[in-house]
């Protein structure tokens, strides 16, 4: 196994240097954070265990740099804590989807509660507070997203359910009203927990490379919440989701993900880019896992897109419907080509996978 390469932030980093109190430092050009959802057992996101990530590394014979997890509100309003901390114990960066919905969320449908107007309102002051403080006592550094896949209407956050185009109900009427909602209820997430003193977060906007609705409005432009808000824009690509996919939804990654590059650079030209979520099923007749993901690798670690500088594979499974050959397996553990992919890709390419300064190196049996 390739000796993992420790970069000295403070002589190559972009964005200064990682410690308690700072956010997360970009790495030097060429080089990448590694991260993962190394999957759970409920599919909420939520549950993951130390063994998650041992499963995932174990195949991939790479560490990670940030765990990827959801702390969802309608079970606890609490900075999660108990995860964080395994996190750090392990070595690595917790990264928190800090979802703000209720119990009965459904895809696709308004939320109930914690809705735009709400937050803006600060209705959940208390909650965000107290989070913000705990965030503090954590003391090193923490990755956060609000509003993730904020173009696309799968969550209740999207422009869609609080004004969608319409531009007399809210704010600025030169602006879309769902978007500019979404905009302020982020804004107001993050001055809020600030306030509490957690200058250890690194804040991600989380766009999607597809958008849902389709029309101007719901462009993911209009829901940046600006550069004094954000230190890292995040993005999910994803090839086909289920083994049943028709052919026109087996776009490569390349092919999903030039065409909204430029944007992002036009968009946050001074801000680093991670891939927070990407992911293709096996099982799928017009694409193999392990080509899929292989060629993705490769053009993320060619530098073809110079801002991007992280990348998280979304390692999950689920059930579609009641036959078995229709389930969605993303898991390197479950297709040893996909594992076989991931482990080569990434030992060629080892001296440019980035450690994050700052973080406990785990126990010396978990470092390879």
């Amino acid at each position: 196994m390739p000796k993992r390469i420790v970069f000295l932030f403070a002589a190559v980093c972009l964005a200064g240097r990682s410690a308690v109190g700072q956010p997360l430092p970009s790495p030097a050009a060429g080089h990448f954070y590694h991260g993962s959802y190394p999957g759970g057992i409920s599919g909420e996101e939520d549950d993951l265990t130390v063994r998650d990530v041992q499963t995932y590394e174990g195949i991939v014979r790479q560490k990670v740099a940030w765990v990827y997890f959801s702390n969802n509100w309608y079970a606890d309003r609490r900075f999660p804590v108990k995860t964080a901390k395994w996190i750090r114990e392990h070595g690595a960066v917790p990264y928190i989807r800090l979802m703000l919905r209720s119990r009965n969320h459904s895809v696709g449908k308004p939320e109930k509660s914690f809705t735009l107007q709400a937050i803006i309102d600060g209705k959940f002051d208390g909650d965000l507070n107290a989070w913000g403080h705990a965030a503090a006592a954590f003391g090193s550094p923490l990755i956060v997203e609000y509003g993730t896949e904020a173009n696309a209407d799968w969550f209740g956050w999207n422009g869609r359910f609080h004004g969608g185009g319409t531009k007399d109900g809210f704010g600025d009427p030169r602006m879309a009203d769902g978007p500019e909602r979404f905009v302020a209820a982020y804004r107001h997430i993050v001055d809020t927990i600030g306030s509490s003193g957690a200058k250890n977060i690194t804040w991600v906007f989380h766009l999607d490379v597809s958008q849902s609705p389709e029309a101007d409005w719901n462009r993911f432009e209009n829901y940046y919440p600006g550069s004094d808000y954000v230190q890292w824009i995040g993005v999910s690509c994803y090839g086909p989701q289920k083994p049943t996919d028709e052919e026109d939804e087996c776009a490569s990654f390349r092919e999903k993900f030039d065409p909204v590059y430029p944007r992002i650079v036009r968009l946050a030209p001074d801000k680093p880019v991670m891939i927070a979520e990407f992911g293709c099923t096996s099982g799928c007749p017009h694409v193999r896992a392990e080509v899929w993901a292989g060629a993705a690798l490769k053009d993320i670690l060619s530098g073809r897109w110079p801002q991007v500088r992280g990348f998280s594979w979304w390692n999950e499974h689920w059930e579609n419907d009641n036959t078995p050959a229709h389930n969605t397996t993303m898991r390197v553990q479950d297709n040893p080509s996909l594992g076989r992919a991931f482990r080569d890709i990434l030992k060629q390419h080892a001296s440019s996978l980035a450690t994050i300064d700052g973080v406990p190196a785990g126990r010396p049996e978990e470092r390879r």
